[in-house]
């Protein structure tokens, strides 16, 4: 469960992306970063910053346009994993006031949204780019495969919450009610989880009943 791609203040985020991408890399997370602080909160001004390197990575193109279009379309695809339309979650933004705050179109938000939703794959709630404070309530976090079986792992043994945590599988041990400081490498998967979560009602990137949900992101349509 823990990300992979390294935060943008690790000293060592250039090696990881490549090198006609660094200069657009900063000027992004620059954005991203100051509308965060304003606007939202530190949780989502590191996914974003997160966000903007695996893009980089990914060599999706985001060294091509405005930067304020990538900035904003990041930000709107973390809100839409994370419910930031949801006026009972806070912080809280419609997708108009996101687009408003970088000096954007709509419709220029949003198609960089739904590219950097389907080159990463994002989901609702995705595990590895869920804010911290919503882990908790988090199923997708906490239901795993364990030999055909979807078990919620905060019921199991503690042992079993060890194993799956030192997996990489869960990002602390509930038993503890408390993230450690540091964890393992994640090793091989052995526990996964569960593959039909787009059957169950969560639906990938690229199935657009994500975008039609009536409690997340309703402008996405207009």
């Amino acid at each position: 469960m823990e990300r992979k791609k390294t935060m943008k203040d690790n000293e060592d985020m250039h090696v990881l992306i490549p090198e006609q991408m660094q200069e657009a890399v900063e000027e992004i997370v620059g954005l991203t970063d100051r509308f965060c602080r304003e606007h939202l909160n530190e949780e989502y001004r590191q996914i974003c910053s997160d966000m903007t390197v695996e893009l980089a990575e990914l060599e999706v193109g985001i060294d091509r346009g405005r930067p304020a279009s990538w900035a904003s379309g990041i930000v709107h695809a973390a809100g839409f994993v994370n419910f930031l339309n949801d006026p009972s979650q806070s912080p809280h933004m419609t997708s108009s006031e996101v687009a408003e705050g970088f000096g954007v179109s709509q419709g220029n938000m949003q198609s960089k949204s739904r590219i950097i939703r389907e080159a990463i794959d994002l989901i609702q709630l995705d595990p590895d780019w869920c804010l911290e404070s919503l882990l908790e309530d988090n199923p997708l976090v906490w239901i795993l495969d364990v030999d055909g079986f979807a078990i919620d792992i905060r019921t199991a043994p503690r042992e079993a919450q060890e194993e799956a945590y030192r997996m990489g599988l869960i990002p602390y041990i509930p038993a503890d009610r408390q993230q450690p400081q540091s964890r393992p490498d994640s090793g091989t998967r052995i526990i996964k989880f569960p593959s039909g979560r787009a059957e169950s009602g969560s639906a990938g990137p690229a199935d657009e009943t994500n975008d039609q949900s009536p409690t997340l992101f309703d402008e996405l349509n207009e």
